[in-house]
């Protein structure tokens, strides 16, 4: 199969559902946020559309399962994790920043001092902190699949492996639903796996071509995503409605196979980098600028104008932050994670004792005594001292 180095078509659907989380965040939401009332009911009727944004989480996932597998393909372990550093955390970090910027100036927000420094390590939801931006909660669930994949990357990425490592993946998460065993739920994300394993199994349909047994994996992730979905619609998302969740799940998985079979191939406007390079910044940014913003511009502005104002300094927040954090961020990182790297991996060769020049093997020095052994002796006639 012919495959181009850059899908632009991904870049198209990353900013397609971070807008939809933006829209979601700004008109749709029920709860508290950067309005004096609820978005939802400052956009009524655009609200009952928009409440389903949250849904762009679900795209997002599975883009991250096809690119992923793509990214971690020849790579080991280490190679690996360098990509997935380096890409993540200069603008995270910068994010996080910007949180307690927003709280220390303005008073508004979670960027309190006592949770900026834990949240800098992207750990906090494991040590059972709030997270300074609500969105933050989905980078752990990424964690959590860079570290399966990670482990598989060790073991060697084939064809193959990833057919067994998919199989146990999907099944070990259902056995643990249904033991209620909390280490497994933990560690395989039952609720989101899903559409991981289907990103996974379509970039093998991408780069291999399509099979009954591939088709298959999606079918059956694709069952347990929309399960999912709709069980969320009672837990997380109340209110909304479960047809028109799993409807949006469908949609998901159709534009994500329309991807992998090459049917959106002629999306190749090269302005659609741009659009993907903005979704991570924009993605983790939107919440905080919002806050001091519309806090100052509505209801001195209308609602629309306020809404406009908004979202266009979302953008140019996030171009900014790609041109002047991410990009010069990410390759001053990487180039130091991968000296460090070389340094580990040369660290055997150093340790080594050299070979002798008449080709005998190394002299071996002898052990040191230990302590106890150098005082017994100087306790014993004839002994030092």
């Amino acid at each position: 199969m012919n495959r181009r180095d850059r899908l632009r078509e991904l870049d198209l659907l990353r900013f397609a559902a971070a807008m939809a989380v933006v829209l979601y965040h700004f008109t749709g939401f029920g709860g508290s946020g950067p309005w004096p009332e609820p978005a939802r009911e400052v956009f009524p009727g655009l609200g009952e559309v928009t409440r389903y944004g949250y849904l762009g989480v679900d795209l997002f996932f599975m883009i991250s399962g096809f690119v992923i597998l793509m990214s971690a393909w020849d790579r080991g372990p280490g190679e690996f994790g360098i990509s997935r550093v380096t890409r993540l955390m200069p603008a995270y970090w910068a994010s996080v920043l910007l949180g307690a910027a927003v709280y220390l100036v303005f008073g508004l927000g979670k960027g309190v001092p006592g949770l900026v420094v834990p949240n800098l390590t992207m750990l906090q939801a494991g040590l059972g902190l709030r997270n300074v931006d609500a969105v933050y909660w989905t980078l752990w669930i990424e964690l959590h699949f860079y570290f399966l994949v990670a482990l598989l990357a060790a073991r060697g990425i084939t064809y193959r492996s990833c057919l067994a490592f998919m199989a146990a993946w999907l099944l070990l998460g259902v056995f643990a639903d249904e033991a209620e065993n909390k280490f497994l739920q933990v560690m395989l994300v039952p609720t989101w796996s899903p559409y991981f394993i289907a990103g996974m199994a379509l970039y093998l349909v991408h780069r291999f071509g399509p099979t009954l047994l591939l088709w298959g994996y999606v079918a059956a992730a694709w069952l347990l995503a929309t399960h999912w979905a709709a069980w969320r619609t009672d837990v997380a998302f109340q209110g909304a409605d479960e047809t028109a969740a799993a409807a949006a799940v469908a949609g998901i998985f159709l534009v994500m196979i329309l991807v992998a079979t090459g049917r959106l191939a002629w999306l190749r406007w090269r302005g659609l980098t741009v659009l993907g390079a903005l979704t991570y910044p924009l993605y983790l940014t939107h919440s905080q600028i919002a806050l001091p913003l519309l806090d100052r511009a509505y209801p001195a502005l209308d609602r629309w104008t306020a809404l406009a104002l908004v979202t266009a300094v979302s953008l140019l927040a996030a171009y900014a932050m790609y041109r002047l954090v991410e990009r010069p961020g990410q390759a001053w990182l990487r180039r130091r994670l991968r000296d460090s790297l070389a340094a580990l991996r040369s660290a055997p060769e150093r340790e080594r004792p050299a070979k002798r020049a008449d080709g005998a093997p190394p002299a071996v020095p002898a052990p040191r005594p230990a302590a106890a052994e150098l005082v017994g002796t100087a306790g014993r006639p004839g002994g030092a001292g």
